[in-house]
C-alpha cells in the first residue's frame, strides 16, 4: 500500500459489492470480501492476532473447497447450507455448514470490535476488541481458549497507530469503513436469521 492509499481502495472486494439477491448471499463474492477482511488484521502487526487470522482464513477455505466441488448448487450462502445439509444428513458431517458458522462468529466479533471503536473516539482497541469477544465468540470458546483470545486482545495496536496505517484523510477513511462496516453487519444479521430460519446452529 503506497503512502497516500487508502486501504479500502487496496481491497479486491468489499462486503458493500457482495450481492445479495432474493436467492441469497453470493458465496464466491462473500469469501472473497471476507480474505479481504483478514488482511486488517495483518495491520495490526501483532504476531498474537494469528489465532484469528487462522481461525478465519480455516474456515474461508472450507467454504472455497465445497463452492468448488458444487458449484451451481452453492451458488449462495443459502443454497450452500442447503446443499451441504441435503448431502449430509447427520449434522454432525457437516464440515462446511460448521466452517460458515464460525466464520459468521468470526465476522460478528471483528465487526462488534470495530463498531465500538468508531463510536467510542476515545477508546482503545484492545478494549473495543474485548467488548467485541465478550459479545460474540467468548461463549462458544471453551476455558483453554479463552485466555488466548483475551491474549489477541491485548496485542491490539493503539488507535493512532492503526487509523494511519488505513490511510489518509483520516475522515474519507472512516467514511469509507462505515461503509464497509454497515454492509458486513447486515450480511451477519442477515446469515444470523437463516441460521435460526433453517434450524442450521446459532451465530
Amino acid at each position: 500500500m503506497s503512502e497516500n492509499q487508502q486501504f479500502f481502495e487496496t481491497i479486491t472486494k468489499s462486503y458493500v459489492d457482495v450481492p445479495i439477491t432474493e436467492d441469497g448471499v453470493d458465496t464466491a463474492a462473500f469469501c472473497e470480501a471476507s480474505e479481504n477482511l483478514v488482511k486488517i488484521f495483518g495491520l495490526f502487526g501483532n504476531p498474537a492476532f494469528s489465532v484469528v487470522v487462522n481461525d478465519l482464513t480455516g474456515n474461508i477455505a472450507k467454504i472455497r473447497k465445497f463452492l468448488a466441488a458444487n458449484p451451481e448448487s452453492a451458488k449462495t450462502l443459502e443454497s450452500l447450507l442447503a446443499t451441504d445439509k441435503a448431502q449430509h444428513p447427520k449434522e454432525k458431517d457437516r464440515d462446511t455448514t460448521s466452517g460458515l458458522m464460525w466464520l459468521l462468529r468470526g465476522l460478528k466479533f471483528t465487526a462488534v470490535g470495530l463498531r465500538s471503536n468508531l463510536q467510542n473516539p476515545e477508546e482503545e482497541l484492545s478494549t473495543s476488541f474485548t467488548k467485541g469477544y465478550e459479545a460474540s465468540l467468548k461463549k462458544w470458546h471453551g476455558m483453554m481458549i479463552r485466555p488466548v483470545f483475551y491474549l489477541a486482545m491485548k496485542a491490539c495496536p493503539y488507535r493512532a497507530t492503526f487509523y494511519p496505517k488505513l490511510g489518509s484523510p483520516e475522515d474519507v477513511v472512516k467514511v469509507k469503513m462505515e461503509e464497509w462496516l454497515t454492509a458486513l453487519e447486515n450480511i451477519v444479521a442477515h446469515m444470523e436469521k437463516v441460521f435460526r430460519d433453517g434450524k442450521y446452529g446459532e451465530i
